[in-house]
């Protein structure tokens, strides 16, 4: 390995300057992919047009970053090639990041559902992403955008800030289209159809869901959070679901939202451990009690009441004949909204879609068509559930483009 003071003095980008491999983003995956080449005898050039490196793991996991999961497994992302994902994923997995953290000496936690989070600060992953860069040589072009990129005799030839970089191997590592407000641009897509790469539709995921119509009076429960089963098609995730001003949010429907496409419905089971005979046997065991009554004592008061409200029941249980209870139940066990829309990439943890896996090495992440372009991350069509698999597919793929790359 190259010693530290040979490191300090490769980070500045010259006037014109030639590179075995460039990478284009230093986010997660950019800034996996720059390590581990450099420390292979790369000369890498890491470049992003923000001044600081990995802006969206400053702020992920509410600023403590939730930086992999235990549970990581290929069925666990979207993509038009569910298979995709499984090599890269099988060959860097969740103990091999935190083999990594673990040399860091960075305290982590466990939260639920097999995420992984920094006791201290997101900030600890970051500064350990450039430490393996800066262990690898890697040298640093931030705060300068791509002006052009060209492919001729073999070399990839760049325009970075007004200074040239030329290099056998280039990797898009910029991301998708989520949180512009932290410098998400289409350039991944623009370089893809560049080189005639196909890029499946991006849109908006992890994201809250808009009501309108009848069910903005929903809107009137904002703050008010309950444990449900949401699904969108065929995915079914159980986490807490958060009324907002504008619609629904929480983890539940995030999740949903990924697989959810306008003008569908979402559903949502708001009584996840009942049966349709819920009431029924309520009735028999209260009969007195008042519909509204029983079905605050099974959810939040505000959204039972406005719940009740909605099914029209009145009255006693013992006034209402079993089938219209079943029926109530039914309806709350299959709860359909239909949203109007989403809140779009500005409030999208991610972005589904990307550069088609299909013109891609699984193994490598290099474009079938393009020798020596490679394309990782979020700019893949490769996207993860909430909880840190999105992170884990940065690190895998990062990885898997860099020990490639650097051969």
């Amino acid at each position: 390995m190259r010693s530290a003071a040979f490191a300090r003095k490769r980070r500045g980008m010259t006037d014109s300057s030639n590179f075995d491999i460039i990478v284009l983003g230093a986010g997660a995956a950019g800034m996996m992919c720059a390590a581990r080449a450099g420390q292979r005898g790369a000369r890498v050039l890491l470049v992003d047009h923000n001044e600081r490196p990995g802006r969206k793991i400053l702020i992920s996991g509410g600023g403590r970053c939730n930086f992999t999961n235990l549970h990581t497994a290929p069925d666990r992302f979207i993509s038009a090639n569910p298979h995709f994902a499984k090599s890269a994923l099988s060959r860097y997995t969740p103990q091999d990041f935190l083999a990594l953290v673990d040399r860091y000496g960075i305290a982590w936690h466990e939260k639920t559902l097999g995420q992984l989070f920094c006791d201290g600060s997101a900030v600890q992953i970051v500064d350990m992403l450039m430490a393996e860069c800066d262990a690898g040589c890697v040298t640093r072009a931030f705060g300068r955008s791509v002006e052009s990129v060209r492919h001729e005799g073999g070399q990839f030839a760049l325009t970075v800030g007004g200074r040239r970089a030329s290099a056998a191997k280039l990797v898009i590592a910029s991301g998708g289209l989520s949180i512009p407000k932290l410098g998400a641009t289409g350039l991944a897509y623009e370089l893809a159809r560049q080189f005639m790469l196909k890029v499946v539709e991006p849109r908006p995921a992890l994201v809250p869901l808009t009501l309108g119509g009848d069910e903005v009076l929903f809107r009137d429960l904002s703050g008010v959070s309950s444990e449900v089963v949401a699904a969108a098609g065929k995915a079914r995730f159980r986490e807490a679901a958060l009324f907002t001003h504008r619609g629904l949010s929480g983890p539940a429907i995030l999740q949903a939202s990924s697989y959810w496409r306008n003008g569908e419905a979402v559903t949502v089971d708001f009584l996840p451990d009942d049966d349709h005979e819920l009431f029924v046997a309520e009735k028999r065991a209260r009969p007195k009690v008042h519909f509204a009554t029983a079905l605050r004592g099974m959810l939040p008061e505000r959204l039972a009441g406005t719940l009740a409200s909605r099914l029209a029941l009145e009255g006693e249980l013992a006034n209402l004949p079993d089938k219209r209870l079943r029926g109530a139940a039914q309806r709350l066990k299959h709860w359909a909204f239909t949203p109007n829309g989403s809140e779009g990439f500005a409030k999208a943890e991610v972005t589904v879609g990307g550069i088609a896996t299909a013109g891609l090495s699984s193994k490598t992440m290099e474009a079938k068509t393009v020798p020596g372009l490679y394309a990782i991350g979020e700019a893949v069509d490769v996207t993860g559930w909430l909880g840190g698999y999105n992170f884990q597919w940065a690190w895998a793929s990062g990885v898997a483009a860099g020990e490639a790359a650097s051969t």
